[in-house]
């Protein structure tokens, strides 16, 4: 994944409009919990990680969780954001900006937002398409739980 050499079921899944509902998801999740836009690394950090099946799996079940005590007892997940981060955040971008173009998403201030009624709630489809929107959707929630995002990065061992 260090590379932009994607196999062909990979460049399927990595296509702009998923990743762009990825973002999305993230950035409601963020609402939902803070009422107010989200910001930019937050959507696209929560859309990194949630891509990643090694992150995906070890989420814990609520955001109740500390995420500190979380990356301290996982971190296989730092090793996967060194590893995949930048990768990761080269197909995102141009899912987000596919998002911004279309109006699924806005730009509010400094933040993200999602129009009323512009993307509905999760619909069922292929599990790993659902699982990864669920987990962009928590992470969007959990990620600024512990403060700001530049210490979140950090402490996920990857620069903004």
């Amino acid at each position: 994944m260090a590379d932009l050499d994607l196999s062909r079921e990979e460049r399927a899944l990595f296509n702009p409009a998923f990743t762009g509902l990825v973002c999305v998801r993230a950035v409601q999740g963020y609402e939902k919990k803070y009422g107010s836009a989200c910001p930019l690394p937050v959507a696209v950090t929560a859309a990194v990680m949630a891509l990643q099946p090694s992150i995906r799996g070890a989420l814990p079940a609520t955001t109740g969780t500390g995420l500190m005590r979380w990356l301290d007892e996982n971190e296989d997940v730092r090793i996967a954001m060194g590893l995949n981060a930048t990768a990761l955040a080269t197909v995102v971008r141009p899912g987000l900006l596919f998002s911004l173009q279309t109006g699924v998403l806005s730009l509010q201030g400094s933040g993200l937002t999602v129009p009323p009624r512009s993307v509905k709630a999760l619909a069922y489809g292929h599990q790993q398409h659902t699982a990864i929107q669920k987990a962009a959707q928590q992470l969007g929630r959990w990620l600024p739980s512990t403060g700001s995002i530049s210490t979140v990065m950090t402490l996920l061992g990857v620069r903004a």
